[in-house]
């Protein structure tokens, strides 16, 4: 870490990286639905198998999890009525942008969260023997797991 440097702000540029910004390991996030339509992102690889379009709206609805859990905020806030997984079946525009403006608008919310955490609170339960460090590199992982999962669904198609 460089020199002020907390643990705090290494969390939020690996935070950022996984997200939005340039990092060494290539295609994050954000970076992974840049320049998708519609139609792309509501291309399934098979019946029953999710499609781009319902991973960003997982994604944003982790972060919005992860927020709530760091900020100890109530349930029932989400936008969206449903956890963790929302049908996307048709290819809709109006409604694509609205999900990648809702993921854009949750990352930046659980970034905030994160910001006002003292490295003391990273030690802090947030849940059954989670902390708040395991949660936020949680969802670091979560964004770059999917992230490749997007890349590979986009190669599939081209592919296809």
């Amino acid at each position: 870490m460089g020199a002020g440097m907390t643990f705090v702000d290494l969390l939020l540029t690996q935070f950022d990286q996984a997200y939005n910004t340039r990092s060494w390991h290539g295609t994050n996030l954000r970076g992974s639905i840049r320049g998708l339509t519609a139609d792309d992102a509501a291309w399934r690889p098979h019946p029953g198998r999710h499609n781009i379009h319902e991973i960003v709206v997982h994604a944003a609805y982790w972060k919005y999890a992860a927020r709530r859990r760091l900020t100890a905020e109530k349930r029932g806030t989400f936008p969206l009525k449903g956890s963790d997984w929302f049908a996307r079946d048709a290819a809709d525009g109006e409604r694509w942008a609205s999900d990648v403006a809702l993921l854009d608008a949750s990352h930046r919310s659980l970034r905030d969260a994160i910001a006002a955490l003292s490295t003391a609170d990273l030690q802090r339960s947030v849940g059954r023997s989670v902390t708040a460090l395991s949660l936020v590199s949680g969802i670091i992982a979560h964004d770059l797991y999917h992230a490749g999962q997007i890349q590979l669904l986009k190669r599939m198609r081209e592919e296809g």
